[in-house]
């Protein structure tokens, strides 16, 4: 009920801006959307309560509006806002570079009602004669359409992994089931997967079938045999299932994780040895020799296990071989979040509320990172209203549950000067840098500048990548990792699944420069805490260490870090 509500608000927020109604109004259902998202228990629950109005951003007349749904399955806000304009119209919205504002034009100028009318004004030249249009932005469009369609084929791992979490889930109850888990390339936590792979052993393979074809999410079943299975979930993506014998599950799950180069090498250790290795086990001559855990593969071909997020024929086997596997971070060396928004900015949080959470989570420090005063947008904070943050930030570290950094997100102006005058940034323990706004000739030397700031900490989502909807934006990486290397500042590595920026690739070379990276949530409800695994396990796909990365370091020290690098 929670996401179905979420949905529905997001399109109201959707179908206002599209109207061209009050900014503030949309802001308020986009917050609504993002919080029922979050909710620990379903929102039906709350109303039977009746503390819809405790939960924070829901106010009297989001509450009548969700009560109304739950009683009757409809809402009128939702009928009245969203049911008079074409269902097609919101499928634009999804194309890179494509806004409400000019979803409004072409609905009102030129009768677009959906993608297929939208390609056709753009195709034919009529919409590069309307005002503010132009070529090179209708180029920029139908780019985004290709951009959009070929993304269309892959989840993001935030989409994928909680469909395999449900499924899992659901399946160990299922009779006779022993060992099971995740394979494929989720396992391995790539940004984007295909499809879901499990495995399972069981003692009695038809119970496991029948569950796993019945489940709730199923949209349609595609094969069902006696040891494999194959669904849609939800037409989002297919899932398949897989039963395997106790004695093969080891080299199954590391044959089925991938990747497939990885796979390769290690079969030709296998082969310089005598053995032969497929997803039934090792084979020495007629003799079939069992293999129940993923250990005993690396073992049997003469190296120490390696990690599945490391199995991309990235130079994994060869660092096994020479005993240069790195230790790679953990879940459990995180000690602080240090991107996180409040209410203050667009966060649903109060200052206090976010100090909880984090210490919740027991975690050494928080770092509150607000937008700046000049991202109305974002309802961004100006001088004066951080001051009154700061105080509040004093007040509660006083008490000595947790450590709150007195941070902020400070947008880089379109000259590359900041957002936030010198005397602000100098009170601040965390100044991270960002851009959300931009064009292909100012990118980089803004950027660029902004790093060279003295008192500038860090870059946050240095590319400006949402994945399967945002290319990143026109920037030279290479000079800014040089730049941010020559004069000791940070790179983050975004944790939220749609970013997950700087990627794997990035982050690895950022690695060899000696960067520091710091892994941040951008945090704007208490669930999105959560999304620091996203962050961890992509660290991991870039062999970083412990080491590698701030926020696994222990409060003193990280203090001591970020005062010297300023003046």
């Amino acid at each position: 009920m929670n996401k179905t509500l979420a949905k529905m608000f997001q399109r109201i927020a959707d179908a206002l801006e599209i109207k061209g109604e009050n900014m503030f109004k949309i802001l308020a259902y986009r917050k609504v959307a993002r919080v029922l998202g979050d909710l620990p228990k379903d929102i039906s629950i709350y109303a039977q309560e009746d503390t819809l109005q405790e939960i924070p951003g829901i106010g009297k007349e989001i509450a009548e509006k969700i009560k109304e749904y739950l009683a009757t399955g409809k809402m009128r806000k939702y009928e009245e806002e969203v049911n008079s304009l074409p269902s097609g119209l919101f499928d634009l919205l999804r194309i890179p570079d494509v806004g409400p504002k000019t979803v409004k034009l072409v609905y009102e100028k030129m009768g677009v009602k959906n993608l297929d009318d939208f390609k056709r004004v753009l195709n034919s030249g009529a919409l590069a004669e309307l005002p503010g249009m132009g070529k090179k932005k209708c180029e920029k469009m139908i780019k985004g359409i290709a951009f959009l369609e070929k993304a269309g084929v892959r989840l993001p791992i935030g989409e994928a992994l909680p469909i395999a979490e449900d499924i899992l889930s659901e399946l160990k109850t299922a009779k006779g089931v022993k060992q099971i888990a995740v394979a494929g390339s989720l396992r391995r936590w790539k940004e984007t997967i295909g499809d879901i792979d499990i495995l399972v052993t069981t003692e009695n393979p038809k119970s496991v079938m029948e569950k796993f074809t019945a489940l709730k999410g199923v949209s349609e079943v595609l094969a069902a045999g006696e040891t494999k299975a194959t669904i849609h979930w939800e037409g989002r993506i297919q899932v398949d299932l897989r039963v395997v014998e106790d004695e093969s599950y080891g080299a199954a799950l590391a044959y089925f994780t991938g990747s497939k180069d990885h796979n390769v090498k290690v079969r030709t250790l296998a082969q310089k040895r005598g053995l032969s290795l497929s997803e039934y086990g090792f084979q020495k001559g007629d003799r079939r020799i069992p293999v129940r855990t993923e250990e005993e593969v690396y073992e049997r071909v003469g190296l120490p296990y390696i990690p599945p997020e490391l199995r991309e024929d990235a130079g994994e086997v060869e660092a096994a071989l020479a005993g240069h596997l790195p230790h790679l971070l953990e879940m459990k060396d995180i000690r602080g979040d240090v991107h996180v928004h409040s209410n203050y900015s667009d966060g649903t949080m109060s200052v206090a509320e976010v100090a909880e959470y984090a210490a919740g989570l027991h975690y050494e420090y928080v770092a509150l990172t607000d937008h700046s005063g000049g991202a109305k947008y974002a309802h961004g904070v100006e001088p004066e209203r951080l001051k009154k943050q700061w105080a509040e930030v004093d007040a509660l570290n006083h008490l000595g549950k947790i450590h709150i950094l007195k941070g902020a997100e400070v947008d880089i102006n379109s000259d590359g000067s900041l957002d936030y005058p010198d005397e602000i940034l100098r009170q601040l323990d965390f100044v991270i840098v960002s851009i959300h706004q931009w064009s292909a000739k100012d990118t980089t030397p803004r950027i660029l500048q902004a790093l060279r700031h003295p008192l500038v900490h860090g870059f946050a989502h240095p590319t400006g990548r949402l994945i399967g909807k945002r290319e990143p934006y026109p920037v030279d990486l290479t000079q800014v990792m040089k730049v941010a290397a020559e004069y000791g500042k940070f790179l983050e590595l975004n944790a939220h699944f749609m970013r997950l920026d700087l990627n794997d690739v990035n982050l690895r070379e950022a690695f060899r420069l000696g960067i520091p990276i710091f892994i941040g949530t951008d945090t704007h409800t208490p669930g999105e805490f959560a999304l620091i695994r996203f962050g961890v396990h992509t660290a991991r796909r870039a062999w970083l260490e412990p080491s590698a990365v701030l926020n696994s370091y222990p409060l003193p020290k990280l203090l001591k870090i970020l005062h010297h690098s300023r003046p």
